[in-house]
């Protein structure tokens, strides 16, 4: 993305996730964010994306968001990154799924570790997943960002390790190479666990809850 069209997604009084670039509504609750909670009045310039990539400026006329430029498209990241990690306790699902979402990454699973004290039931799993994909529209929308990242899970960590490197004391430096990284539960990894995992990666001398080794990988891989 151009410098000039970051420009105008920072600039706008707004940025929406919506179904259709072409045909632009609006459901209650952006209607209601954007009408009553930002007060974006006639004229002003919001701008709409379908979270793959497309993303349009529009212009507010009569209570509506019409579609006033051509749509753009975003390719998607030559190297998207992927950041699993172990369901924590009360809220911080939401605020590590939030910050990952405004860090730009691709992918976010959800797993539940030999050693989780945390599993949703089928029933508990949907709920949390409803609740999560509305916080990761919300942050993108904060975010100005145009690509929405995949949720998946809860999976057992058993069947997703291959394809992720573990985090964990003792393994060898982070590197721009590495693109997924699974973040263990609070009580750490199983021997078993760590067998099954594509390698195993030290995020530093301290020791990090879930959430901070998840924003500490995350924005390392995304900035690098």
């Amino acid at each position: 993305m151009t410098p000039d069209e970051r420009a105008v997604l920072r600039d706008a009084a707004a940025h929406l996730v919506v179904d259709d670039l072409d045909l632009v509504g609006l459901d209650r609750d952006s209607e209601h964010h954007l009408f009553r909670v930002l007060r974006v009045r006639d004229g002003e310039i919001v701008t709409v994306t379908d979270g793959a990539g497309g993303w349009r400026t529009c212009r507010v006329v009569d209570g509506t968001v019409r579609p006033d430029g051509e749509v753009r498209r975003e390719p998607a990241p030559v190297r998207p990154v992927q950041v699993a990690f172990a369901i924590p306790k009360r809220d911080r699902p939401e605020w590590i799924v939030q910050k990952l979402t405004e860090l730009g990454v691709a992918r976010i699973v959800l797993l539940h570790a030999e050693r989780s004290v945390v599993r949703w039931d089928a029933e508990r799993a949907a709920k949390h997943r409803r609740k999560l994909e509305k916080v990761i529209v919300e942050a993108l929308q904060q975010s100005r960002g145009v690509w929405l990242p995949t949720l998946d899970g809860p999976v057992d960590a058993a069947d997703v390790m291959a394809d992720f490197v573990a985090a964990e004391p003792g393994g060898r430096p982070l590197t721009d190479g590495d693109g997924s990284i699974a973040i263990g539960p609070e009580g750490g990894w199983t021997a078993d666990e760590l067998e099954l995992a594509a390698g195993r990666v030290d995020l530093g001398s301290t020791v990090l809850r879930v959430e901070t080794a998840a924003l500490a990988a995350a924005a390392h891989l995304r900035l690098r």
